[in-house]
């Protein structure tokens, strides 16, 4: 595989996590340096990881994979999102009620990043098919991954203080989008 197919490949595969590391800095109240920093790190991580198992286990359970992973990224990301929208809304109705306490925590991070990487392992799939350089794809994945979403946390950052509570809105219309899109990439 040329160098320049792979790197699209991975460009294509970190949009998700791109969109919600924006997501992340524009809902995420005081999202601090380390947290840009360790989501991207996992988001890449997750990225590189879900091709390689793929490759090696991946074609054993594909009609598996292939009939839910849609619906597994659906779910998990709507509810992130449905989720932001639900605080967004009960914030703009009654702001003497705003904590500040939104907190990214663990849970919501493994989370995002088994959704946002789910398609990774159907790649993983087609790199055995093709006889790639599994090492080497799944690096260069992961490094662009890592790029992008490292540059959509501060992205967010930056702009979620100028969209204050609208930021929640938008960040869950995001996610849930996101879900719908992978969802309809696999059934239609």
């Amino acid at each position: 595989m040329e160098l320049i197919t792979l790197f699209c490949i991975a460009v294509g595969l970190s949009m998700d996590a791109f969109a919600v590391s924006i997501t992340n800095g524009l809902y995420y109240k005081n999202f601090k340096k380390s947290q840009v920093l360790l989501s991207a790190l996992t988001y890449g991580l997750f990225q590189g990881l879900m091709p390689l198992i793929g490759y090696f286990f991946g074609s054993l359970f594909f009609s598996v994979i292939s009939r839910f992973d849609h619906w597994i990224a659906l779910l998990l990301l709507g509810f992130i999102g449905f989720n932001m929208i639900a605080d967004s809304i009960k914030e703009i109705k009654h702001p003497e009620t705003i904590t500040n306490d939104s907190e990214f925590g663990c849970k919501t991070l493994f989370l995002q990043a088994i959704a946002t990487s789910i398609d990774a392992l159907t790649v993983g799939i087609s790199f055995a098919a093709m006889n790639v350089n599994i090492l080497f794809s799944v690096t260069v994945i992961a490094l662009v991954t890592f790029s992008f979403c490292i540059v959509g946390g501060f992205l967010g950052k930056r702009f979620g203080s100028l969209l204050k509570e609208k930021a929640k809105v938008f960040g869950g219309v995001i996610l849930i989008l996101i879900g719908l899109k992978i969802f309809l990439e696999h059934t239609l």
